[in-house]
């Protein structure tokens, strides 16, 4: 994963030289895009806050393999990298301070930062603290801080930062990071510790796990993966997550969570915004005020509970316990036992224990051996239908109640053979029963002033084929590791305050295509070509050059894949190429743009493309 930071630089003001094209990723483009030309204005005045004075602190010390870094830092961005394998085992440490302060407090603000490096038993310990004065002094003056390390690829991590981003690329031993404002942006965690663990493992019945703690005041957290446990916590931001090997413990006070894949057990919650999990092979618990739920695929056990969005579930091997306050309940294939109960939403269970493929025909599966699930089991709604596919050789017997209403409340293939007791009153209560193949675990259905509904698997092959489509689509967005871009130094405004985002009414027409279509399920949006993408961006203030980049002569290409969104705003998707310092520069320009969006077949969608950028010093 390449990650991205920003150091602590003044944006220079003035006019730039643009030539601008945009274009597809390189898989799709015949030759490399024109580019955005990025120039430092001749006698420019300073940056916005006035001239800004910085100071330099580096080191090297040596130090041995497998043992933690701990830094701990009032305040700072925090950037680290591994050396390469086999390398010899240093620390290397860079740490840049700068103020906006006028002299004489520059001066004394700089000169009376204390940075602190030492080896102890443990590895290397590094503390870096401002003068009492704060991150603020004197008439408004600000400070901002930025490490850059680089440590040995077996070493674990433990960082504390008072404000600011803290990005890591895989980490070798354990990671312990906090920060009180900023993101979380890791590789791979404890990468040597798995290695270790696979080789315990051959003479241990369970393998040592490594886990990592993450925690953030407010940012967002974004992990590749972790070869052990993961412990992650937000108080509001997202939670995006590749594979975990072991068990996750993931909470965010409000938004989304997201994990590609858990191995062990999981716990996630967040007070209102969406859970989406890929793959797990145990028991699952999630928990969220109002978002929607979304399962792939759980060899395991899964317990959720959503105040008011719907629920997904792909495939769930072992029991399942799924409620919402009001959302729809749609689950693709029933395997074990489930309870699934909304307020008014409709649920939707394709009952299938059995590896046979839905679709098969009705004498396949009369041939075949009963099937059932593993025990009791419920589906519950208050003033929604319920809709439920059987497979022919299921073993169950079927309860259906409907409380308010007439005799074609409960519709059933005839096959079936439902018992229906009516009631005397017109808009009484409705109860219906059968014994499906000599009978089996109950399977209760029963909704307040809804129908229900019960047909045989093979009847709607198509529609399951499309909601299996739909939900593997929607996975997949879902799930797409969209890179968090690191604020790291919250510098005064360089460029005017963004636009409005443009009206639906304003939405241009995207005449779709069969190629299209698959690249909305597959990327979430549609892919387009530089020129065409250009003209729908209606304002894309420049970067500016880096101070710092300058000073250095520091040039270069920066290549970032973004995203016109709905609502006109433009994201930086991912960094593809370019220095951390100059890419800095160009995302900041990039989230101000934005551009007139799409609409494919009456529904808004996203465009990608990809933008270039040449620093160039003359």
């Amino acid at each position: 994963m390449k990650a991205f930071s920003m150091l602590g630089v003044a944006h220079a003001a003035g006019m730039v030289c643009l030539l601008v094209s945009l274009t597809m990723p390189p898989a799709l483009a015949a030759e490399d895009p024109p580019s955005i030309i990025v120039e430092p204005a001749k006698g420019s005045a300073p940056g916005p806050g006035g001239a800004h004075f910085s100071k330099d602190l580096s080191g090297v010390l040596e130090t041995d393999e497998n043992l933690t870094l701990h830094l701990n830092t009032d305040m700072g961005s925090v950037h680290v990298v591994p050396l390469q394998r086999g390398a010899p085992p240093v620390i290397r440490y860079s740490v840049h301070i700068e103020t906006d302060a006028h002299q004489p407090l520059a001066a004394q603000l700089l000169e009376h930062y204390v940075l602190s490096a030492n080896s102890s038993p443990s590895g290397i310990e590094i503390t870096g603290n401002l003068p009492q004065q704060g991150s603020r002094g004197a008439n408004g003056a600000q400070v901002w801080v930025h490490f850059e390390l680089s440590v040995p690829a077996s070493y674990g991590l433990d960082i504390s930062t008072g404000a600011g981003d803290i990005l890591t690329a895989d980490v070798g031993g354990v990671a312990m990071l906090a920060t009180e404002g900023g993101n979380i942006v890791t590789g791979q965690l404890s990468t040597n510790l798995s290695e270790a663990s696979r080789r315990h493992a051959r003479s241990s019945m369970r393998a040592m796990r490594a886990a990592a703690k993450l925690q953030t005041q407010g940012g967002h957290i974004q992990v590749e993966g972790a070869e052990g446990d993961l412990n992650a916590f937000t108080a509001g931001g997202h939670i995006n997550t590749g594979y975990i090997q072991g068990e996750a413990n993931l909470h965010s006070g409000g938004g989304h969570i997201r994990a590609a894949g858990i191995g062990g057990k999981a716990d996630l919650t967040t007070e209102g915004g969406n859970i989406t999990v890929g793959k797990a092979g145990s028991f699952v618990s999630v928990k969220t005020g109002g978002g929607q739920i979304d399962f792939g695929e759980v060899r395991g056990s899964v317990h959720a509970q959503t105040g008011g969005g719907g629920i997904r579930v792909m495939y769930v091997s072992g029991p399942m316990d799924v409620e919402s306050s009001g959302g729809s309940i749609c689950l693709t294939r029933v395997s074990g036992s489930v309870r699934a109960e909304t307020g008014s939403g409709t649920i939707t269970a394709w009952i299938n224990p059995e590896a046979s493929s839905i679709g098969t025909s009705a004498e396949a599966h009369a041939e075949s051996a009963a099937v059932s699930l593993s025990g009791a089991s419920q589906l519950i709604s208050g003033e929604g239908d319920i809709v439920v596919f059987l497979p022919r050789n299921l073993a169950a017997n079927i309860e259906a109640i409907v409380e308010h209403g007439g005799e074609h409340r409960i519709q059933a293939d005839p096959a079936l053979a439902l018992q229906i007791a009516k009631s005397a009153q017109s808009n009484g209560p409705l109860k219906a029963v059968a014994a499906l193949n000599g009978g089996g675990p109950i399977l209760r259905l029963k909704t307040t002033g809804g129908k229900i509904k019960l047909q045989y698997l093979e009847s709607e092959p198509a529609l399951w084929d499309a909601m299996m489509r739909d939900q593997k689509a929607r996975m997949e967005r879902d799930l797409a590791m969209t890179p968090v871009a690191a604020r790291a130094m919250q510098w005064p405004e360089a460029y005017p305050a963004p636009q409005p985002a443009p009206q639906p009414e304003q939405y241009s027409v995207w005449p779709g295509t069969w190629v299209d279509r698959i690249e909305i399920r597959i990327l979430g949006g549609v892919r387009e070509d530089g020129d065409d993408f250009l003209k729908r961006v209606v304002s894309a203030p420049p970067p500016g050059y880096p101070e710092v980049a300058r000073k250095a002569g520091i040039e270069g290409v920066v290549r970032l894949q973004v995203r016109l969104k709905q609502d006109g705003r433009i994201e930086v998707e991912k960094l593809l190429d370019g220095d951390t310092i100059l890419a800095d520069a160009a995302i900041t320009a990039v989230k101000q743009w934005r551009g007139k969006p799409v609409a494919m077949d009456g529904k808004p969608v996203d465009v990608i493309s990809t933008v270039k950028f040449e620093f160039h010093l003359r």
